[in-house]
């Protein structure tokens, strides 16, 4: 299964703190990890993990930390040959601050770190012959939406477009966003079950079949055109929430790819999600354990 990603790659630190001090003040670290990050890598990373041969379409810039960042991509199974090396410059940067389960991100991510459409254009090969497509909508709307014409199989778009909204709709198959994704595209309140349901039937109407809406600390509202389906969060200990939408999605990718309907795609997009937010930082941990190997091997 050939799964490219377009989004974002980036070093992630990652610091785990007590409470977040007021200006003037300090507090302890009490765990710091320094990886991979951006969620265009994690997703591709989640894919690889559960058995997709991912490539990654994103920028890097010309530093050591850009070489250190495709050496663990290549470790983790990923195709990093349409990556751009940008010159003169600098690598993104994401600094995850998580406090209670919470976290507040500092970012670094210049234009010089974003597609451009001639980035994209570059890679129309390695989308037009994936059996999907995700593209992660941190990106210019132009370039995103060169990626999503290139596509010849499923299309994914996770968040929401800056500009080229009705177009990049028109041409998914699939859209995922968070609750707060969902207000922007739709104009108006996305705060419960009913409205999520609401609020993806309004979207089916404007390009994808599938709608995935996150509904803010209830769980995460399923729409396709024969049906519907709301999943509460699992039940575990949320120790930080960042990459657990980069799972989801990939979750979600590889199992519609691979022939699952919507509600068996869904039940394993969160069953991912959850397995994500139980340590901190964004890094997936979904290969599946021998226990999990040998039942489905059965």
């Amino acid at each position: 299964m050939r799964i490219a990603v377009v989004g974002q790659v980036a070093r992630d630190l990652v610091l785990v703190v007590p409470h977040v001090p007021d200006a003037g003040g300090s507090a302890p670290v009490r765990q710091r990890r320094e990886m991979l990050g951006g969620k265009g890598a994690n997703i591709a990373v989640s894919a690889a993990q559960l058995g997709a041969s991912p490539v990654l379409v994103g920028v890097l810039g010309d530093d050591e930390v850009a070489d250190r960042l495709v050496e663990q991509l290549t470790a983790d199974g990923i195709d990093t040959s349409a990556l751009v090396r940008r010159p003169d410059t600098t690598t993104g940067l994401v600094v995850d601050v998580v406090c209670d389960g919470r976290y507040r991100y500092f970012e670094d991510l210049p234009e010089s770190v974003l597609l451009a459409p001639a980035d994209v254009s570059a890679a129309a090969d390695a989308l037009a012959s994936a059996d999907a497509v995700v593209v992660q909508l941190q990106q210019p709307g132009e370039a995103a939406l060169v990626a999503a014409r290139a596509a010849r199989g499923l299309v994914v778009l996770d968040g929401v477009p800056s500009d080229r909204v009705d177009e990049l709709l028109a041409a998914a198959d699939v859209l995922r966003a968070d609750h707060q994704e969902a207000e922007l595209l739709t104009g108006h309140p996305v705060d419960g079950v009913d409205a999520a349901l609401r609020a993806g039937r309004e979207l089916l109407e404007r390009g994808p079949s599938v709608v995935a809406l996150e509904v803010g600390g209830e769980g995460n509202a399923f729409v396709w055109r024969e049906g519907e389906l709301f999943l509460p969060l699992d039940d575990v200990e949320v120790v930080d929430t960042s990459g657990g939408g980069d799972a989801f999605v990939a979750a979600l990718t590889v199992a519609l790819v691979g022939g699952a309907d919507v509600p068996e795609a869904a039940r394993r997009a969160v069953t991912a999600s959850g397995k994500t937010v139980d340590h901190p930082g964004g890094r997936p941990d979904l290969a599946p354990s021998p226990r999990e190997s040998n039942a489905q091997a059965v």
